[in-house]
């Protein structure tokens, strides 16, 4: 038995995955573990999935809701959704096959703010949670847990959840003992009060999770690694989005909107954002601080080279040679690295207060600034709205970074109407493309669509767009957002029909 079990009393339940499995009922309600690939349980739902397709083949319907802290792996998402058992899946989603599913109709999925799941599971709109499947690091003498290399929205699995299964992974470093900061007061109203957090390297809680060992029914003892993949190297197109992002926030701390350090920093997942965060490197700002949901490859290096004091997230998303450089390192990370429950490291009153500088990706914006940031031609869910939301409305400055256009060039990132909303033009502060960066504060409509067709459209989509607006200008049923209603989709429509946007 694994010396990360601790507990005399919890020794009793330890068990294979396969019997573990066995517990979770057809028709029940799973919280899972996991963030972005980190964290989530890998041995109970491939077994649980094995066990769904068995009762497929004997005529028995056998489905679940699941519910986790964001993406997972496949081990988790792509083994269920391939046995066909998951009836619905909330709250965010990467994995291909569950995309397929989403999209083909066959799943259901609710896309939430990360930030309102844990809030909306305690009042309890969305039904029991039936059992929890939760990775831990390791469990204590005491019963407390130690969380892994996520811990999204655990605590309230564990508090909420009828039943609770624990896996207990060695693979995960075990100097990630005290790096997690869990904080037990949050409340709902009338009961709520301030969280006590004014700076991104403050500890308002204690290091463990605690959970009722009567609902630990099962202990499975694991030793396999996260879902990490790796991170392209940034291509000519990232690194000018990174170089426009950072002249203009070099720009703001020269007229004094920013202090010298800046800025807490909240960064999305992806290429484009990790090239963002690689560009930090070699720019004048010392001693920044990041409040954001994950850790990827850039913050590491920036911690390293001391540019970074703190990294605040509530994951880690790592490119596997970033992941191995971490494990052999871990120590050297204690008190830079504060791993939080997502409903704190995304918490609304928590970004405003410490006026985050947000930088998330997007699908497509449109000439006023409304960004989509989930859903392909206006109705494909690509991943979903993530903390993205979060972030952006409570930022002190609120910034989406995107290529100008995609497949190819057959897409324009910036089109007259986004065929999907995520962000309202209100919550939209800064759009860069390869090509610019438009400021959007203080604009009005009319304004802000003459900035961004100007500086981050593509060359073979700029003479379009201006050419639509002015059409607009005369054709339209207002002039407020001006807009030709018979026209507005038609680059949609023309890539569904053509395979490009282009005439």
């Amino acid at each position: 038995m694994s010396s990360r079990i601790r507990s005399q009393a919890l020794k009793s339940k330890v068990m294979s995955a396969q019997d573990a499995a066995a517990l979770i009922p057809a028709g029940s309600t799973v919280g899972m573990s996991g963030f972005t690939g980190s964290g989530y349980p890998k041995a109970v739902p491939p077994e649980l999935a094995s066990r769904i397709e068995a009762a497929h083949d004997a005529g028995d319907s056998f489905r679940l809701n699941v519910w986790t802290g964001a993406s997972t792996g496949p081990e988790l998402d792509g083994a269920l959704a391939k046995a066909d058992g998951i009836e619905l899946r909330l709250p965010y989603n990467s994995d291909p096959i569950a995309r397929e599913k989403i999209n083909s109709g066959q799943m259901e999925y609710l896309d939430m703010h990360l930030s309102q799941l844990a809030p909306a599971v305690w009042q309890g709109v969305l039904g029991p949670l039936d059992t929890a499947v939760i990775e831990v690091s390791a469990i204590n003498a005491d019963g407390s847990l130690v969380p892994s290399s996520s811990i999204g929205n655990n605590k309230t699995w564990l508090d909420r959840a009828e039943r609770v299964i624990l896996e207990v992974n060695s693979w995960q470093n075990a100097a990630l003992e005290g790096m997690h900061d869990i904080y037990y007061g949050t409340a709902l109203p009338p009961d709520r009060v301030p969280i006590p957090l004014t700076r991104a390297d403050q500890l308002i809680g204690q290091p463990t999770l605690r959970c009722d060992p009567d609902k630990i029914v099962a202990i499975v003892e694991t030793a396999a690694p996260d879902r990490n993949l790796p991170f392209a190297a940034p291509d000519a197109t990232a690194l000018a989005i990174a170089g426009h992002l950072i002249e203009f926030l070099k720009h703001e701390v020269k007229v004094g909107r920013l202090p010298a350090a800046l800025l807490p920093l909240q960064s999305g997942v992806g290429n484009v954002a990790n090239a963002v965060l690689a560009g930090l490197l070699d720019s004048p700002f010392e001693r920044m601080a990041a409040y954001t949901e994950v850790i990827q490859d850039g913050m590491l290096d920036l911690l390293d080279a001391g540019k970074l004091t703190v990294a605040s997230a509530t994951a880690f998303s790592l490119s596997p040679e970033a992941a191995a450089d971490l494990n052999s390192r871990m120590e050297q990370f204690r008190g830079k690295i504060i791993l939080r429950p997502q409903e704190i490291s995304n918490h609304p009153e928590l970004i405003r207060r410490l006026g985050c500088i947000a930088m998330n990706g997007l699908i497509e914006a449109d000439i006023y600034g409304n960004v989509n940031s989930t859903q392909v031609m206006g109705s494909r869910i690509q991943n979903g709205i993530g903390g993205s939301g979060d972030f952006a409305r409570n930022a002190f400055i609120s910034c989406f970074v995107t290529p100008s256009t995609a497949k190819g060039g057959k897409i324009s990132a910036i089109v007259p109407m986004a065929s999907h909303v995520d962000h309202i033009t209100q919550d939209v502060q800064v759009i860069v493309t390869e090509q610019g960066l438009a400021d959007l504060r203080g604009l009005s409509p009319k304004q802000r669509a003459k900035v961004i067709i100007a500086n981050c459209a593509h060359p073979d989509y700029r003479d379009a767009l201006a050419d639509y607006y002015a059409r607009a200008l005369k054709g339209s049923y207002g002039l407020q957002s001006p807009h030709l209603l018979d026209e507005a989709l038609s680059w949609h429509q023309r890539f569904i029909e053509t395979g490009s946007m282009k005439p």
